[in-house]
């Protein structure tokens, strides 16, 4: 069972992550709230493998990807970008973005829920080292390898 505390730590990187994927505040707010609905639904699936962010994560991602199933985007995403100032978001942006998740999703369970909480969720590296347990020198070092290794990664798939 997810605590009241619980969810107000995690439905911020949640919506964060939600937010980044549909740069759309009231669909973000609304999977958010659908994500829960179905991580309480089925929290003895949780069986503790992974952090509990990725969790609710990846079920926001099924939530948003059956929202998107039911309801066929009329237009496609807001056609102007938001201003990207961060690199991070900069490197994000000149990638193709299948081959980019595709080269996070192979990286070790740590540096990529780090690099989801960063790229995706748009958090602070000091909050996520509060959200990891680690601290905010871990995250910019361990975010820092974890971009070196997708550059690499990414350089593989241009041969």
């Amino acid at each position: 069972m997810i605590t009241d505390s619980e969810y107000l730590e995690y439905s911020e990187v949640v919506y964060k992550y939600l937010l980044s994927l549909t740069r759309d505040a009231d669909l973000a707010e609304e999977i958010t709230q659908e994500t829960f609905y179905q991580a309480v639904k089925s929290t003895d699936s949780f069986d503790g493998t992974c952090k509990i962010t990725t969790w609710l994560c990846a079920i926001a991602k099924n939530c948003l990807y059956k929202y998107f199933r039911k309801n066929p985007r009329r237009e496609e995403l807001d056609a102007e970008q938001p201003d990207y100032n961060s690199l991070e978001e900069d490197f994000i942006r000149k990638e193709d973005s299948l081959e980019v998740l595709r080269s996070i999703h192979a990286l070790n369970d740590d540096v990529r829920e780090l690099m989801h909480l960063r790229i995706l969720g748009g958090l602070s590296f000091r909050r996520i080292g509060e959200i990891m347990g680690k601290s905010e020198n871990w995250a910019r070092v361990t975010f820092y390898r974890g971009k070196e290794k997708l550059k690499k990664e990414m350089n593989r798939y241009e041969r």
